[in-house]
């Protein structure tokens, strides 16, 4: 199967300190990759390296079929790109609705499968909030908005920063539910969490970061049967 996303020796720099060393990665379509390691192992910056936030990227990235590596956030985006940035980045001035329905547009080829009726139905609390503000939802709910918006654009591939960071355990156990959604419609996701566990249960591949390089890329079930990269890369 032909790669969605292809990083090829992707070196990525913040001014004179480089923060990327080499990074290679393949994503298939519709394969849901956990990208996970200790706190400044550049995960983040990969994915702002992807979707275009990091001016200073050199290698090679390309996303459907094409070079991305000097395109602007908005042209990546409209390849099919959709990301959710740690920090939701909602907007509290708009409504729950308005939040969606900027972000509202027929994927790449022509899908218009994600509706709001369709993500208040993955998302209940948001409808029962449609008409609340951004600034009124709770951190849960606007991880649940953040994750509703993105669909809303009918991606091909969702970047996911910190699915479930600070979230009670049953707000989280419903952003895991929707992974498996996500997953069952075909779209590509990379999700970057804490937790090792409900990773392993919803990805296809496991790639830990270490030192802006990749220090593993597997199966879950071939991280979980090497105890020392996980001791030492994630102290479990």
């Amino acid at each position: 199967m032909n790669a969605l996303l292809e990083i090829v020796d992707l070196k990525s720099f913040y001014g004179a300190s480089q923060a990327l060393h080499g990074v290679n990665l393949v994503v298939r379509p519709g394969e849901q990759i956990a990208l996970i390691g200790r706190n400044g192992m550049g995960k983040t910056t990969l994915l702002k390296s992807i979707v275009g936030l990091l001016s200073d990227r050199r290698g090679r990235i390309g996303f459907a079929g094409t070079s991305t590596l000097r395109a602007k956030p908005e042209d990546i985006a409209r390849k099919g790109l959709a990301y959710v940035p740690e920090g939701r980045g909602v907007f509290g001035s708009l409504s729950v609705v308005e939040n969606l329905v900027m972000s509202a547009r027929q994927g790449v080829s022509g899908s218009r499968r994600w509706t709001i009726d369709r993500v208040f139905e993955v998302f209940p609390r948001l409808h029962q909030r449609r008409g609340n503000g951004g600034h009124q939802l709770s951190g849960g709910e606007q991880q649940m908005l953040s994750i509703g918006r993105a669909l809303m654009t009918n991606p091909d591939l969702i970047l996911l920063d910190e699915a479930t960071e600070g979230l009670a355990p049953l707000i989280a156990q419903e952003i895991w539910k929707t992974l498996g959604v996500i997953r069952a419609e075909g779209i590509a996701t990379i999700v970057v969490d804490k937790d090792f566990r409900s990773l392993a249960k919803v990805a296809d591949r496991m790639v830990v970061m270490a030192k802006g390089e990749v220090a593993f890329d597997g199966t879950p079930g071939e991280l979980q049967a090497n105890p020392a990269i996980l001791e030492r890369h994630l102290g479990i």
